[in-house]
């Protein structure tokens, strides 16, 4: 049965979190590749006011994204103490109310960005305003694909499956890179065609998802009476969700705030930065998938009242992430020159990136530990406790020392606050963990 296939309350917790989170990873590691792909292309064929339109404009974009990914990750948790407790009607109807409400908040947010994308360009002071506008009014309509994606992708992996986002995403990836040479090498749209060659491959792992799900209606319980909102589901998702999402959004602003400083520096220093932001996202796929399953797995283990094996999971990915963050600090602190040239050819770019990456990859550290903190407050559904400790490390630290150090010592010092800044969330997750607070019954809907 399908339900043992994803059961994650059984069996050697680091063998079913190592199985479960590499499907994820390799899931990130290739919508990583939508962005770097646009870059490489825009860098190596159109030039660096592309590639610091792409980056401006991903920074939008990437906030609506951390915003659904806030949104879905709710439903995920919830459909994931469903699946563990044994309520599999209430887990079917909770991926109903998830998908319709997602899909409604993509459409609308999709017109959103493009009716006030001037303005929020304007307000980055992007200094390639012309190119940025192009590409984001054309990626606006990739919205409601974002939205509907990462709703089926939460609803599969609630249920234990993560090898099928995987297979959606690679599907997409492989036609984003073949579009966006064709787009832009064949028939000269430049920033256009790159744009263009995104949306496409979102639709394509949206559309790829849905089949599946379709398909497998009996068991995800994708039937037309289960696509309508339901009240008590919605809260409850809402409940877990909208914390997520503003942790996220803070996380964004944060992100936004200290992209308008490096701004001020000149299109080489942007087009840097966003080489260097593209790297460390790669770079730290490992540690976000892995926390990101192991929450999954915790509350699978919550639901099922297994409390010491919902710890032991959070111990053991904060134990393999700490490996991996250890191995991407050297490997990027030595190649940094050579991962930046395959972006660009120019000089003052490929610096640029590799001064940032040098001061800010030493943050992974911290990164690795307090995202494993935050996948048991995850896990248990106490995601206010998520958004209280980005809020710190982001907006009272990240913020405050970035402007503060900004006008001490420079550009460098805007890096150093973003290296700072996650370390205040270590002894927040510490604490908590300490607590038991996670141990908690949470209350389920049943609407």
């Amino acid at each position: 049965m399908r339900e043992n296939q994803g059961n994650l309350t059984t069996g050697s917790v680091r063998k079913k979190l190592a199985v479960y989170a590499l499907p994820l990873v390799l899931t990130s590691v290739l919508q990583a590749l939508y962005s770097i792909a646009d870059l490489v292309i825009a860098g190596q064929f159109i030039g660096k006011r592309s590639v610091s339109a792409i980056n401006n404009s991903s920074q939008i974009m990437n906030l609506l994204t951390q915003v659904a990914v806030g949104l879905t990750l709710g439903g995920n948790i919830l459909i994931g103490q469903y699946f563990g407790n044994g309520s599999h009607k209430e887990r079917k109807r909770a991926g109903g109310t998830l998908f319709s409400i997602s899909l409604l908040f993509g459409a609308a947010s999709g017109a959103v960005i493009y009716l006030t994308s001037d303005t929020l360009l304007g307000m980055l002071g992007v200094p390639a305003m012309g190119e940025s506008l192009e590409y984001l009014h054309i990626c606006a309509g990739g919205c409601i694909f974002i939205l509907g994606y990462n709703a089926l992708s939460s609803i599969m992996r609630g249920t234990g499956n993560s090898r099928i986002p995987f297979l959606c995403i690679l599907s997409s990836i492989l036609l984003n890179v073949v579009l966006d040479i064709g787009f832009v090498t064949v028939f000269q749209m430049g920033i256009r065609g790159v744009a263009y060659a995104t949306v496409c491959a979102q639709a394509v792992s949206f559309m790829t998802a849905l089949v599946y799900t379709w398909k497998h209606q009996d068991y995800y319980g994708f039937y037309l009476k289960n696509f309508k909102i339901r009240i008590g589901k919605l809260l409850a998702i809402l409940k877990l969700g909208v914390p997520c999402v503003l942790q996220n959004t803070v996380a964004g602003i944060s992100w936004l705030t200290v992209t308008y400083f490096i701004n001020q520096y000149g299109v080489d220093v942007s087009a840097g930065n966003g080489i260097s932001i593209k790297i460390k996202e790669f770079s730290q796929l490992f540690i976000t998938s892995m926390s990101g399953g192991a929450a999954t797995m915790i509350a699978q283990n919550l639901g099922a009242g297994q409390f010491e094996r919902a710890r032991e999971t959070m111990r053991e990915g904060m134990r393999i992430c700490l490996a991996m963050a250890g191995i991407v600090i050297l490997v990027i602190e030595i190649s940094a020159p050579w991962l930046a040239s395959l972006f660009t050819n120019d000089p003052a770019v490929i610096s640029a990136a590799v001064m940032n990456l040098r001061i800010e990859i030493i943050g992974q550290i911290f990164y690795a530990m307090f995202l494993n903190y935050h996948s048991l407050m995850t896990g248990a559904g106490h995601t206010v406790y998520v958004f209280m400790s980005s809020f710190v490390n982001c907006i009272l630290v990240r913020i405050v020392l970035a402007g503060i150090f900004n006008h001490m010592i420079g550009l460098n010092g805007v890096y150093l606050a973003c290296v700072i800044a996650p370390s205040v969330s270590v002894p927040i997750g510490y604490l908590y963990t300490k607590s038991g607070i996670w141990k908690k019954d949470r209350l389920l809907a049943t609407n």
